[in-house]
């Protein structure tokens, strides 16, 4: 919305461009600004730290649907918001919450490999429009998990620490992403595909003897990973325990814990290991970090599983 005083600049403009003039350059003139935005979000930060008291950070993605190609980072990628493969554009974004309020204070738009020159999914006709869009020379693919650290870092840098970040299988799947929470000594619970492969809980890396010259041998899983789906079915059933992690919008109607949304989580996994040398992760912040399955086994198609770093003393 444009103030009085913005209008009276704005309107000679537009009657200089005439009635089909360039469009283009008087939206550029009203949307660009060259405040570093930053400042900004950091002010936003602090008075939403005070109003929301958050105690988790929650990273998440949003897609924008597109009917065209102009927009910047428009590509055919999926978004949960149509919960397909379509054309949109996709933001990162990083809220402060807690039980009772949560609010975004840190965002960027995802560049896709696109958009990007130096990229071998590099498309030429959406790199020719990186200058009419605004994208600095720069700017280039970063993944969402990363952009969701650097979120975390920024955030830090304001003075906002909050030890516990939640997200869903998104970054959750990405094991640099855990790592890296766990690296800024964050605790965290994400979801994770029931694809993904780890040990059982009670499995423990065991070094062969050492013999002579040489590195020493590195301590090793004696057996192969399993998917976190193989490990909840072999878990059984009697070995979940209810977990809630939110209370429900419909009202209980049998008593107040009825609306309250559980889950059943597993124990079942000590954390993937390495992809290529079967090794743990040289990153762990407690003895039961892990993977944390969620669903009933009834149900073993189920695509996402929570993931906390140490046991749920509450939601």
């Amino acid at each position: 919305m444009l103030t009085d005083g913005k209008r009276k600049s704005v309107e000679p403009m537009a009657a200089r461009l005439g009635e089909d003039g360039n469009r283009q350059a008087l939206a550029h003139f009203i949307t660009t600004s060259p405040w570093d935005p930053s400042h900004i979000r950091a002010r936003l930060a602090w008075k939403m730290e005070a109003a929301v008291r958050p105690t988790a950070l929650i990273f998440d993605d949003t897609g924008f649907l597109k009917d065209g190609n102009a927009s910047a980072c428009v590509s055919r990628q999926y978004t949960g918001t149509a919960g397909k493969v379509t054309n949109c554009q996709v933001g990162v974004s990083l809220h402060l919450a807690s039980d009772y309020a949560s609010a975004a204070v840190d965002w960027g738009l995802f560049l896709p490999g696109t958009w990007d020159p130096t990229s071998p999914k590099a498309d030429p006709d959406k790199v020719a429009r990186r200058t009419a869009c605004g994208i600095p020379d720069d700017v280039g693919h970063v993944e969402k998990w990363q952009l969701a650290l650097d979120m975390a870092d920024e955030t830090r840098s304001w003075g906002i620490e909050v030890p516990l970040a939640i997200a869903d299988a998104g970054y959750g799947d990405a094991a640099a992403f855990r790592l890296g929470l766990q690296q800024r000594g964050m605790h965290y619970v994400v979801g994770i595909s029931t694809t993904l492969s780890a040990q059982p809980g009670e499995a423990v890396p065991v070094a062969e003897p050492y013999s002579g010259p040489g590195r020493p041998p590195v301590p090793k899983y004696s057996d192969p990973p399993r998917s976190v789906k193989q490990l909840v079915i072999a878990a059984g059933r009697k070995a979940a325990r209810p977990v809630q992690w939110r209370e429900g919008s419909r009202p209980a109607q049998a008593a107040p814990a009825a609306s309250a949304c559980t889950r059943g989580s597993w124990p079942c996994g000590s954390g993937p290991p390495d992809a290529r040398s079967g090794r743990p992760p040289t990153v762990r912040s407690c003895p039961r970090a892990g993977c944390w399955p969620s669903g009933p086994p009834a149900s073993p198609s189920r695509s996402s599983s929570g993931c906390p770093t140490c046991l749920p003393t509450h939601r």
